[in-house]
């Protein structure tokens, strides 16, 4: 299906986020959630982040790409898509997983958040030990 749209789909995850992203050829425009790219990620550095794997494949110009993403915070949702472009990418153009995998960019980073056990306050934590 893909094929005949001359779309290019990834999925992208990191933390609780999750993106889901179309690249298409175009003149380089990003929307996000219906967005204008600039206004979801107000920083530069998320910015930074989102387009890394585009300029860093010279392919900025050429795509227009497409994100709907959901859950977690800001950084997680930046890391999300910077994911999910690099798996487009990737299926736009087989030649670019040297460059993406040498950037580690199509790894899923699989930090999360440690679950809190019973017994004590947070996932490390523990209450005050009291000798007597």
């Amino acid at each position: 299906m893909a094929d005949k749209t001359n779309e290019f789909l990834g999925t992208g995850r990191r933390k609780t986020s999750i993106a889901r992203v179309r690249l298409a050829s175009g003149s380089g425009k990003i929307t996000v959630n219906g967005r204008a790219f600039e206004n979801y990620f107000p920083t530069d550095a998320q910015r930074g982040v989102v387009t890394q794997p585009l300029t860093l494949t010279g392919t900025a110009e050429k795509f227009d790409v497409r994100v709907n993403v959901s859950g977690g915070g800001p950084l997680g949702q930046a890391g999300a898509v910077r994911h999910g472009i690099a798996r487009a990418l990737l299926e736009a153009d087989a030649n670019l997983r040297a460059p993406l995998k040498a950037e580690g960019l199509l790894t899923r980073d699989p930090r999360m958040k440690e679950r809190k056990k019973y017994g004590q306050p947070g996932a490390r934590k523990r209450f005050q030990f009291s000798k007597r």
